[in-house]
């Protein structure tokens, strides 16, 4: 039997510094302490001035609609109604006629105008074949009128159950579309934005580049808001043999039935692709003013769009059912105390409470944080999303909601699994930049920041935990690790993000990553 040693400076661990060498055999992890009681007869790999950790996860991440984003055109910096329209354009001239044209990462928040833009700003840039701009948090887009009428949506189409079609004071729709209602014209427009299997490798690799070495990955069936994308699993399916890193699926189902087919598929394909279970959603967001909220929003008079139904317990039910999980999104107070009831139910039912995520918990009354800590249910929080919305979520949230808003701190007191994610392509996939917004906020709230070590905490064990993997660099886990060239816990915020990645190891195996190209495009 062959036996490796990697070592280098340190072995650091969110419980601290474990050593300086990790001996590995047949993928596992049989040892870890100094270099010179490990090395023996080994084969030695040593990575000078180096520390070796834990590989990173992200435990919420949309890996087809990432890729998606990198094929090079974005709405994210787009200064104003007129450049949207020169980059759907451009967007329109590199792809066939026959194709409809798909925008992603729009952001009124940075644009000249400070609003969404509408199908007539849409028709001026396009008129002649369907728009469909998505906002970077995926619970709105912007039809033009030419989607518009192919998905049949006019004065008289009712809005669907967890949706708004917005309207203007004579019923005419507007073109933005918000929840489901972003479906009815998404899934007329059908797969022409196909995401090919080579496209999701290359997205993958980049990620290994980053340092992760596993995802829990948001899979769509070929139905809801990204349609154009394609059947997700399918495309993970096949990619699955070539996968460089592991790759838990939780699957957008739409109905019980569902759930034990998906899971088959899955199950029957070699490679690094798992089933882990289902995803659902509890609201919307809070950029998309559909964020579930128990108050209105301060800046527009909504509570936003509560979506947990009765058919979101049933598929829940027929995952854990089958041994899987359930993923469910909530943001809003009122969503994340109505999850929150759901997953008590379950638990006093004999469900696990280590197959219940709560997905974003964004933003709990006092009272739901203590529930959610007694549950035992897992958190998959995004640190990200506080430097996209720190310049702006105070004055949606209000002075009082604003404090119990991202309460990674408080959370962790009341006993609750923190993971860490990124929600990629809502944000960058980085998971340095993550782990230091955990600490610094952006400023928003700084009570809430979370240590060094915690923070690393969220990206390692934590994640693995929410992704139903082994604790990280334990004995008998699988050698997945990462060097670096700092020691993410005695740096600051700021010199974790400049973080480099020197080497990508699973099962003990190098992965051979393109540094060429880039992890987001913006």
């Amino acid at each position: 039997m062959t036996s490796q040693v990697f070592s280098a400076s340190a072995v650091r661990t969110a419980i601290g510094v474990i050593g300086d060498a990790i001996r590995v055999e047949e993928g596992k992890v049989v040892a870890v302490g100094t270099r010179a009681a490990l090395s023996g007869d080994a084969v030695e790999v040593h990575y000078s001035g180096a520390v070796l950790m834990p590989g990173l996860r992200d435990a919420h991440l949309h890996p087809v609609a990432y890729a998606a984003a990198l094929r090079g055109t974005t709405l994210a910096t787009a200064a104003d109604f007129t450049e949207i329209g020169v980059r759907l354009r451009a967007t329109a001239a590199a792809g066939s006629p026959e194709i409809p044209v798909l925008g992603m990462r729009l952001n009124e928040e940075t644009l000249a105008e400070q609003r969404l833009p509408d199908r007539h700003v849409l028709d001026r840039a396009i008129a002649d074949r369907p728009v469909l701009a998505h906002r970077y948090c995926g619970h709105v887009a912007i039809a033009n009128s030419t989607a518009l009428a192919l998905a049949g949506i006019d004065s008289s189409t009712p809005n669907p159950e967890g949706g708004v079609i917005d309207r203007t004071a004579d019923n005419t729709p507007t073109g933005v579309l918000r929840e489901t209602a972003i479906e009815l014209v998404a899934e007329r427009l059908g797969a022409g934005n196909q995401v090919s299997v080579d496209e999701l490798l290359s997205a993958l690799n980049r990620l290994a580049a980053a340092g992760h070495t596993s995802i829990g990955a948001i899979l769509r069936t070929g139905a809801g808001a990204w349609a154009s994308l394609g059947n997700e699993v399918d495309t993970a399916i096949a990619a699955s043999g070539r996968m460089p890193l592991r790759v838990g699926a939780y699957v957008i189902e739409e109905n019980p039935q569902a759930v034990a087919a998906t899971k088959a598929r899955i199950d029957a394909v070699p490679g690094r692709l798992r089933w882990l279970g289902i995803k659902r959603f509890g609201d919307g967001s809070f950029g998309g003013h559909t964020a579930a909220m128990h108050e209105p929003f301060v800046d527009v008079d909504t509570t936003g769009t509560m979506r947990l139904t009765a058919t979101d317990m049933a598929i829940t039910e027929a995952s854990l059912a089958l041994g899987g999980g359930a993923a469910i999104h909530a943001i809003g107070d009122a969503a994340c105390g109505a999850v929150i009831d759901m997953f008590e139910e379950l638990i006093n039912s004999g469900a696990d409470p280590a197959k219940l995520r709560l997905e974003h918990a964004s933003v709990l009354t006092k009272a739901d944080i203590e529930r959610l800590g007694a549950c035992g249910a897992i958190a998959v929080v995004q640190p990200p999303f506080l430097g996209s919305e720190a310049d702006w979520l105070g004055n949606r949230l209000g002075a009082e909601r604003i404090q119990r808003t991202y309460a990674f701190a408080t959370l962790h007191k009341a006993g609750t699994r923190l993971a860490g994610s990124s929600d990629s392509p809502v944000e960058a996939p980085d998971p340095w930049a993550g782990m230091a917004l955990a600490q610094d906020r952006a400023g928003l709230v700084p009570e809430e920041a979370m240590t060094a070590a915690q923070a690393l905490a969220m990206y390692t064990t934590g994640s693995a935990y929410a992704l139903e993997e082994p604790v990280p660099l334990a004995i008998g886990s699988p050698a997945d690790f990462i060097v670096v060239d700092r020691d993410p816990v005695l740096v600051t915020p700021d010199e974790l993000r400049s973080t480099e990645v020197e080497a990508t190891y699973v099962e003990g195996v190098k992965v051979q990553v393109d540094k060429t190209k880039p992890l987001w495009l913006d």
